[in-house]
This record gives C-alpha cells, structure tokens and sequence, in this order.
C-alpha cells in the first residue's frame, strides 16, 4: 500500500512537471524565420511575423490550423519585428533589412479578419530600425528604435507617428512593455540596462545597471519583467524574471527561469496567456542574411518548435 502511494505521488510530481514545459510543433514553412509574436486572448490564436516573406501566419495556440493572416508585403508590410494584440486590433512592426533606401512601418490590422485598419512611418527619413512596442490601456503606442536613442510613440488621438522620448539613456533599445496601470514605461536599452520611466512627466526614475543588458523581448508581469535574454555570453542567456518593489520603480532582483538548450537557435519576444510564456525555441535568424534577406544555407532549416512555459507566480 505504502509503495503504491509513494508511485502514485511521483507520477502526479511527474505529470505536473511535464505541463510546466510543453514543446508544441509549427506547421510553417521552414524558412519563414519568424520574429514578434503575439497571442489574442480572445480566440487563442497566436501570431507570428516573418523576416524571410514579410507576411504574418497564424495558427491555435496547440499549433492547429496554420494559415497565411496577411501574405508576403501585403499592405506594404515588410520584415517583421514586434507585435502586439489590443482588442480587435493587431499592431505590427517592419523594418526592410537592408539600409540602403531604409523604410519602416507600423501596420494595424483587424485581429479577426487581417483586414488594413492604418499604417504609419516615421517622417524622418534616416535610417530606423523599429524594434519592439508597447501599447496602454487606452491605446497609446510606444515604440523602440534600436539605431538610436529615440522612444516613438503613437498617442491614440493622433494620426502621425512622433518621438516620444530621446536620450542616451535609452540607447540602442529593443524590448519595451508597460505597467498594468499604464504609469510606467519599462525599455531594456542594450547600453543602459532596463529604464524605467514615468509616463506623466517622461522622466527616468532608476539607474542604468549593466546586469540587465542584453534584453530582447520584455514584459510586465504580475509586478515582475520577464525578459529574453539572447545577446549575451554563454549561461548568461536565457530568460530572466525581474522582481519589481511594490510600487513598480524599482527592479530588486532578477532569477533565472529557464535555459537555452541550443542558443545558435536564438529565442527572440514572447508572448503571455493564462500563466504561461509562448515563444519560438528555433527561430533560425542566424541562417539568414540580414542585408540581403536570404537563406545561408537552406539544408540547415528545420521545423520551428514552440515552447509552451509556465511562468511561477
């Protein structure tokens, strides 16, 4: 009886163990090399953007009914790099690759049907490379721009795409999210370390750390950041949890959650749903040529792997 129950208890051990992590295949062509990827609560369909065909695919969040939601430069999309789902609208980013006549867009699309809602480009010319955004309760948009030290944004209000914040202490940014509350804006600069800044008066309210460097995709959870880490060395990468003080202005410790088997791979953003982080374990960016946008060596691509993680509250 006693070993019975003593099986019983590691098998229910095992079993739960087995749902914190769950490794889920995409259908998709093997050289889409995607990059953003977002969830709609609503419907548990997730999103992912290409930077090989310049479209957006969708699937069910258990990897069911793989189909093209937008197809390659629809809508003038182009490569793309972060997106977001708010209500009925899906915002994504584009950048072309190549800086030779350099273009970039934010593209609105109806969440349900793809259908073109808006796009915007910023007004100066020079080159820009828009990361990653972050979009408030009302609707207000917040972009990175990894070339420089500019924080854009796209107020609800207004129709054009504007610098929001520009300062060294932001610079070379790529994820960004935001409090619950809308208050405070979250940037993980490459150069500074995570920023936290106050929305109201735009100032930066913490002090640039170098141990939180190297973020790619960031968001605010629970009154915890979780980031990707992917630019640094070795057992450095992987993906952190940072613990916040109570009022959200301050980061107090970070913790490892989880290790990259294969880091060639190159996890990049993520998404969140029901206490748990989707992203892509085999994204493949490093097979493709980033000036020219082609495949390096097309027998190395494999099936992309989505990693289904339970995040501990």
């Amino acid at each position: 009886m006693k070993i019975h129950v003593i099986f019983v208890i590691l098998f229910l051990i095992l079993s739960c163990k087995n749902q914190d992590q769950i490794t889920i295949p995409l259908n998709f062509q093997k050289d889409l090399i995607p990059e953003g990827i977002t969830i709609n609560p609503k419907t548990q369909t997730i999103f992912l953007n290409s930077l090989r065909h310049s479209k957006i695919v969708s699937c069910y969040i258990d990897g069911s009914n793989p189909k093209d939601f937008i197809t390659d430069n629809q809508y003038s999309y182009l490569p793309g790099f972060g997106m977001f789902v708010k209500g009925d609208t899906l915002y994504a980013l584009g950048n072309s690759l190549s800086k030779k006549n350099n273009k970039s867009i934010l593209l609105l699309l109806n969440v349900k049907t793809g259908a073109f809602i808006n796009s915007f480009s910023p007004k100066d010319t020079s080159f820009k490379y828009l990361n990653d955004l972050a979009v408030t309760p009302n609707g207000d948009v917040f972009i990175t721009e990894s070339n420089s030290n500019k924080i854009y944004t796209l107020q609800s209000k207004k129709a054009v795409l504007e610098v929001f914040l520009e300062t060294d202490e932001v610079k070379n940014a790529n994820g960004i999210t935001i409090s619950d509350d809308g208050k405070y804006l979250y940037i993980a600069s490459n150069e500074k370390g995570i920023r936290i800044v106050d929305r109201q008066t735009k100032r930066i309210i913490n002090q640039p750390n170098q141990d939180y460097t190297g973020i790619d995709g960031l968001k605010f959870y629970k009154n915890t950041l979780i980031g990707i880490v992917n630019a640094k060395k070795g057992e450095e990468n992987g993906i952190y949890q940072y613990f916040l003080n109570e009022k959200n202005t301050g980061i107090t410790r970070k913790e490892k959650i989880f290790t990259f088997k294969d880091e060639s791979k190159i996890s990049t953003t993520f998404s969140i749903s029901n206490g748990y982080m989707y992203f892509v374990l085999n994204t493949q960016i490093d097979n493709l040529d980033s000036e020219s946008g082609q495949i390096i060596d097309e027998k190395k691509l494999e099936k992309y792997q989505l990693m289904k993680l339970r995040i501990v509250d």
